[in-house]
């Protein structure tokens, strides 16, 4: 089963809830209409499509690739030296018995049926559709509905603004209205849909963030794995060292992959831990150093001094560092996704984001008010526990699921 049919079955809370709306919202007011199934439906904006996105939620330096020589069409161009008038064609007297019966051959095609009756027993078969006319009333309906599927006033307001421009006072069904609101969204998430960069430098220090029970510890076994898996030399370091449990989730991860984890005593100091890692990738030639971080709710300022401190001292060893800071969001917190990603990007420096969480809530339209306040890359999201539910974020199949357009 590919991800996007995955993400469309598992987000099936969100895509539910937009669906049962929509569905309220345009019968409330709504008509029916008989619609041919030859019939074309009414032209809606084509979004330029995304590239797909590589099978790994990272970016790998990509090669030159010289373009092949241009090939001359040596086929000469035909051009007639002189163009002659036809004459206009003699009148042709026809011979024809008006009065005599018509024979097969000349009998004329049976004239279609026009009308109801016409539809019905015609060639063409009918279906039926419920349209309402879009205006204000239906407008402040549908952002309600986007309101309450967390994708926040300022962000529901604008989508759909953008739904309704040059369509005020016409007819839509559902299923055009879940293809415009699909591509508003996706036309606000593309530009955030940016893989993990990886440097020339190594390590390559990633240091993943977040709120306790975020999915941080999981989020990092399995890119660690898949950075492996695309050759990668990768380390972990496990800096929740208040949390055994954390520790051996990732050693699981680790033995899993093949990945190192570096531990510290139960209790000890993160960022020393982070620290040591750091000398010890060195010395191993590794690519990647993933530090893991203790859960802290961002109203702890204790905790987040603590997170302070690891930056600092990860600096003494190499002033860029981290340099990546991932901030790992847990879908079903809604709204306060918002509040996270303001505070862990002015204390950590946030870099990018991960959501998971994704199959098991109504709320996923958080990620588009996200996209649209911040502007912050989105490098994977993910919907379940196996290797293969963290994959590269795509705005357009992100957007489709959101809605439960087919």
């Amino acid at each position: 089963m590919s991800f996007f049919k995955k993400l469309k079955n598992r987000m099936f809370k969100s895509s539910s809830k937009i669906d049962e709306g929509l569905d309220a919202i345009v019968s409330d007011g709504g008509e029916e209409e008989e619609v041919g199934q030859a019939d074309p439906a009414p032209p809606v904006a084509e979004v330029e499509p995304t590239p797909a996105p590589d099978e790994t939620p990272f970016a790998d330096p990509v090669p030159d690739v010289t373009p092949p020589e241009s090939v001359d069409n040596d086929i000469p161009e035909v051009v007639p030296d002189v163009v002659e008038e036809a004459p206009a064609p003699a009148p042709i007297a026809l011979n024809v018995d008006i009065t005599a019966p018509l024979s097969e051959d000349t009998a004329p095609a049976p004239v279609e049926k026009s009308g109801i009756l016409g539809r019905m027993f015609g060639r063409g078969e009918t279906e039926t559709v419920v349209r309402r006319t879009l205006d204000d009333d239906m407008l402040e309906q549908l952002e309600e509905l986007l309101i309450t599927a967390d994708m926040g006033v300022d962000t529901a307001l604008r989508v759909t603004a953008n739904m309704a421009e040059g369509r005020l006072g016409k007819k839509l069904s559902v299923p055009e209205i879940k293809q415009l609101m699909a591509q508003e969204v996706s036309r606000i998430m593309d530009p955030v849909a940016r893989p993990l960069p990886l440097y020339a430098k190594t390590p390559q220090v990633v240091l993943v963030v977040g709120v306790n029970g975020s999915g941080k510890t999981t989020t990092i076994g399995k890119l660690a794995s898949q950075f492996r898996a695309a050759g990668k030399k990768v380390v972990i370091a496990a800096g929740d060292t208040f949390r055994a449990a954390a520790v051996e989730q990732l050693q699981v991860w680790g033995d899993r992959a093949g990945v190192p984890v570096l531990t510290a005593p139960e209790g000890s100091d993160p960022a020393s831990l982070a620290f040591d890692a750091m000398t010890q990738a060195q010395a191993d030639g590794a690519d990647l150093l993933m530090i893991d971080t203790a859960g802290r709710l961002q109203n702890r300022a204790d905790l987040m001094e603590e997170l302070s401190k690891i930056v600092r001292v990860i600096r003494k060893k190499d002033p860029d560092a981290p340099h990546n800071t991932l901030l790992v969001l847990d879908a079903t917190t809604g709204q306060n996704a918002v509040q996270q990603v303001k505070v862990f990007q002015e204390l950590a420096d946030v870099s990018g984001l991960v959501m998971t969480k994704l199959d098991g809530t109504a709320k996923g339209g958080v990620l588009v008010a996200l996209a649209d306040k911040f502007g912050l890359p989105i490098h994977a999201i993910g919907v379940g526990e196996q290797i293969d539910d963290l994959a590269p974020f795509d705005p357009e199949e992100f957007a489709a699921a959101l809605v439960g357009l087919e």
